[in-house]
């Protein structure tokens, strides 16, 4: 049978979603708590990676395993199960065919910026010591909508087939003493966004016109674009699925 998770994390303690060598990630937790609990070796299917230190306020995984009978109380078992940092909202079974990754319609993240020092948000935003320019990052954000080819803002060493995404909206809002930038999209690149802020970054704050940033996206050169901005002020915020998956 195959069951999805809905989860969040605090991506701070983790070397991203997915497990590698000689370093702690969420999967290689989540598989060992659930593998434990079932008492059979268990792997998960994300939906997608985060990197070092990106947190994600939702995001959904799927097991195979034999018919687990209470789901509520197995979520209950995990939770007291997982460290403080990771939390199981739901369990629900879906169809055999159902993929975490590949069957998901949609992503969003949001990125967060702070404006004044607090120490509260450190780890969780990014904080710069001078406001950039709003209007002219939604200017340039606006203008990611007339592309399909992000190359550009991709990591370099990737095994990607295509780098063709579908971005929806992409918006930044002020909130008191922060700036929210929110992007969503079909799919997105490694390291996409994190690029796309750090580019559009370099609008807001002089560095680069619209017209540069039209450039940046043409030349499909990720020298071109802007640094990357911090994991810490990233979250994986929303993944959408088809209605048609569950059981």
């Amino acid at each position: 049978m195959r069951y999805f998770i809905e989860l969040s994390y605090n991506g701070k303690n983790y070397h991203g979603w997915q497990i590698q060598p000689d370093a702690v990630s969420v999967q290689e937790v989540l598989e060992k708590a659930i593998s434990t609990l079932l008492r059979s070796e268990i792997k998960i299917t994300g939906a997608g990676r985060t990197d070092t230190g990106v947190h994600a306020k939702q995001i959904f995984a799927h097991f195979d395993a034999e018919g687990i009978e209470d789901l509520n109380h197995f979520r209950f078992r995990l939770n007291a199960f997982l460290p403080k940092d990771i939390a199981i909202h739901r369990i629900f079974r879906v169809k055999e065919e159902a993929h975490a990754r590949f069957h998901a319609t949609e992503r969003e993240y949001k990125y967060y910026l702070a404006l004044q020092k607090d120490p509260f948000w450190e780890g969780f935003a990014y904080f710069v010591h001078q406001k950039p320019d709003v209007d002219l990052m939604n200017e340039a954000a606006q203008v990611l909508l007339d592309y399909r080819d992000f190359q550009c803002f991709s990591r370099s060493k990737t095994d990607v087939k295509t780098y063709h995404c579908d971005i929806i909206m992409a918006s930044w809002e002020s909130n008191e003493d922060q700036l929210i930038f929110t992007i969503r999209a079909d799919r997105f690149l490694r390291n996409m966004v994190r690029a796309i802020v750090g580019t559009l970054l370099e609008v807001g704050y002089g560095k680069m016109t619209l017209e540069e940033f039209h450039e940046v996206i043409q030349s499909k050169d990720r020298g071109k674009a802007g640094a990357s901005a911090p994991a810490t002020g990233l979250y994986l915020t929303q993944v959408v699925y088809p209605e048609d998956i569950k059981l």
